[in-house]
């Protein structure tokens, strides 16, 4: 059970720690509101990742071969998301910016925050938001699940039943995935700290959303 637990932190290392569009889009996202949304987002991935681990222990070959017919347009759903963040993100900083910069703007009566408020209520600015969305954009990539798979056809020392074995590898996957995760979401956070005017949190979020709109494109032309 221990070789079980510690193939599942290196499998689970491994899909984390390269920096990709969900890494950028994470420290991004927590830089720009709080550490409590970015951990829900890093939650969202390591669930993912850990959905995909278990599916692949449990299911090997069979559920590769199941997804993949679906990896082109999942492929092209998941640019496509990423392009519509990228969008969103960069609009709003925009909007924003030329909210705060208007001299002489009547008080809001509506339940719309205003300049001196958090960040407005849609998108990914909240924990359940950031959980949910960032869970359903990770488990739009099939490439995780062929990647754990390949793992687990290729390791025949985990020992122990084949049940017992997947639970233990998926936590190990589960473990690794969250902690780097909240590493990357502790990173926001900090930046957060440091670039607390507007000009910085502008900055940020064009940054952030320049860097997710590469990705996207390499996504596409990946094929």
């Amino acid at each position: 059970m221990t070789g079980a637990f510690l193939a599942g932190l290196v499998a689970g290392y491994g899909v984390a720690v390269p920096v990709g569009a969900i890494a950028v889009l994470i420290l991004g996202l927590t830089a720009r509101t709080s550490f409590r949304v970015g951990s829900a987002a890093a939650l969202g991935v390591a669930t993912a990742d850990g959905l995909y681990a278990g599916g692949a222990a449990l299911g090997g070959a069979v559920v590769a071969g199941w997804l993949a017919p679906l990896a082109g347009p999942l492929r092209l759903v998941g640019a496509a998301v990423l392009l519509a963040l990228a969008a969103h993100g960069a609009w709003r900083a925009l909007r924003a910016r030329g909210t705060r910069s208007s001299p002489e703007r009547p008080p809001a009566h509506d339940a719309t925050p205003g300049p001196g408020q958090p960040l407005a209520r849609r998108g990914l600015d909240t924990p359940p938001r950031a959980f949910v969305g960032i869970l359903a954009l990770t488990l739009l990539n099939p490439a995780t699940v062929v990647y754990f798979t390949a793992l687990v056809l290729g390791r025949a020392d985990l020992g122990g039943s084949g049940t017992a074995v997947a639970v233990v590898f998926t936590l190990g996957v589960f473990i690794a995935s969250a902690s780097w995760q909240l590493l990357i979401a502790g990173g926001g956070s900090l930046i957060g700290q440091v670039l607390t005017s507007d000009r910085g949190r502008l900055v940020t979020a064009l940054l952030s959303s320049a860097i997710i709109t590469v990705l996207a494109v390499a996504m596409l032309l990946g094929g």
